[in-house]
């Protein structure tokens, strides 16, 4: 029995050639069975699952955190490739779960975008239905809220401060080997802090407050909705979270001497755990 975290896109709206859009990949494999859950897909997330040893085709539920374009454009690709790759016709609807809010049309006029295109596609290979998405909404949790459960996994979601973006939430990953906490984009808050109370695992974005404060002033609005290094090490290292993992980086590190400038930031906040400053299909297993 285990658990796999495995970071798909560590990237920004920014692009880089090396580093894919936001997404996390929880993998957790027990009695010969094995659950994939995708939290978030930004640009390249298809490359990035199967670098992952996963496919779209694997996927048992999609879960977003907000409407944020930079969070989303690669749901397109799961989607189509998924049933590209289904030579069988033997899927279900792709599972997405969201918040209830502007996710949601979004997730439901996936295939409409797609129509005359897959008109064709099912015409000429002689398929007898298209893709399809099994949208589920949840209301904007007060307190972390269970959304998504399978056997004696279960997925929670709870509140985060991304404003002006509303809703946004992050997500926290019960299994029998532990906890993972994803913050979403955020600030540092408290809200983040009860999602990853008990922690074994916290996926964070991460944001050099220090280096954006040196931008022009009129880029400096990315600073009201992001997570400081700083803070985040004082906040793992208040709830005693074992292992941090650094993502979504910005600004993004092109060698091994700007990810330990991250690394000395989350010390500087007081943290003394394991920091993992993540690339593109970094993974951690639990136990």
């Amino acid at each position: 029995m285990s658990t796999t975290v495995t970071i798909t896109g560590t990237g920004t709206p920014i692009p880089t050639p090396d580093r894919a859009g936001p997404g996390v990949l929880v993998t957790h494999r027990s009695d010969g069975r094995q659950l994939d859950l995708l939290f978030d897909a930004g640009r390249s997330t298809v490359m990035r699952l199967l670098g992952a040893g996963s496919r779209p085709g694997d996927l048992d539920a999609v879960f977003l955190t907000h409407h944020h374009s930079d969070h989303l454009v690669g749901l397109d690709d799961v989607l189509l490739t998924r049933w590209v790759m289904d030579r069988e016709q033997d899927l279900p609807p792709l599972p997405v779960v969201a918040p209830d809010g502007p996710c949601i049309p979004f997730v439901e006029g996936l295939c409409q975008r797609w129509a005359d295109d897959l008109e064709v596609r099912s015409a000429h290979a002689r398929r007898h239905s298209g893709p399809s998405v099994q949208s589920t909404a949840f209301a904007y949790p007060e307190v972390p809220t269970e959304v998504w459960r399978s056997g004696d996994v279960r997925v929670l979601a709870g509140q985060v401060r991304h404003e002006p973006v509303h809703p946004a939430v992050g997500y926290r990953i019960e299994t029998p080997d532990g906890v993972v906490a994803i913050s979403g984009d955020t600030l540092v808050c408290d809200e983040v802090a009860v999602l990853a109370t008990g922690a074994d695992v916290l996926v964070y974005e991460a944001m050099r407050f220090s280096e954006i404060r040196k931008v022009p002033e009129h880029r400096r609005f990315i600073l009201d909705y992001h997570a400081d290094t700083v803070l985040i090490g004082a906040q793992a290292e208040a709830l005693g979270v074992p292992t941090l993992v650094l993502t979504h980086l910005i600004p993004a590190p092109t060698c091994d001497t700007d990810e330990q400038v991250f690394v000395g930031d989350v010390r500087s906040g007081g943290y003394t755990g394991e920091v993992v400053v993540a690339s593109d299909l970094t993974s951690v297993t639990l136990p």
